[in-house]
């Protein structure tokens, strides 16, 4: 009797043995945290930074400065060419080169040629292509005064002439010889087509002419 006694106290024990094991091997539970974490989208980049409109203190030179969106000029060189013209300043422009001095071999009438011409009329342009001094012409055409005082200046002046079948006489008068040398002149003539068929000067003492031919065919 005893011995059954014993034996359900050691099946209690026993139970109770086992009960607090199994109370013991529950499973570790751990905490978790939620985050609110952005599905990836399968291409990650590495965040960009912001630019800045300074310079870092490490990479500034103290010895330079800078000029930020301005441009440097460069500074005008007047002796500069571009290579295609050879600047001589110690001549002077014609209109400020005196004349020749008068000698007795411009004291004649003097024969500028003659131009043969199909043209129904001519231009005839004439200037003072020396120094400008005042020389005054006066202009005959067949002998007939077209033009009675005319002021030579360093541009081209001058009138058209309609062309008579023939013979097409003008001369050039000398009135004077200006302040300085002869009364000297450039000539052009030119066709109806506007080519010029004829060039020439002439350097006159007073009173005498120079004479020109146009003969028109």
């Amino acid at each position: 009797m005893q011995r059954s006694y014993l034996f359900i106290i050691c099946l209690f024990v026993f139970q109770l043995a086992c009960s607090q094991i199994e109370n013991n091997t529950n499973s570790i539970q751990f905490e978790i945290n939620e985050t609110n974490t952005p599905e990836s989208t399968g291409l990650e980049l590495p965040a960009r930074k912001k630019p800045t409109l300074t310079i870092p203190l490490e990479e500034r030179d103290p010895n330079t400065t800078m000029s930020i969106g301005e441009e440097e000029n460069e500074k005008l060189d007047m002796t500069k060419t571009d290579g295609l013209l050879d600047n001589k300043t110690d001549m002077a422009p014609k209109a400020f080169t005196k004349d020749k001095e008068p000698s007795l071999e411009f004291d004649r009438d003097m024969n500028l040629g003659d131009i043969k011409t199909g043209a129904r009329f001519v231009s005839v342009q004439y200037r003072d292509h020396e120094y400008v001094d005042g020389d005054l012409i006066r202009v005959y055409v067949n002998d007939d005064i077209v033009q009675s005082s005319v002021f030579l200046n360093s541009s081209f002046s001058g009138f058209t002439l309609t062309l008579e079948e023939g013979i097409n006489k003008i001369e050039f008068e000398a009135l004077n010889q200006g302040s300085s040398g002869p009364n000297t002149a450039e000539l052009h003539v030119y066709d109806d087509n506007g080519l010029i068929v004829s060039a020439k000067e002439w350097n006159l003492l007073t009173g005498r002419r120079a004479i020109i031919t146009v003969i028109k065919e």
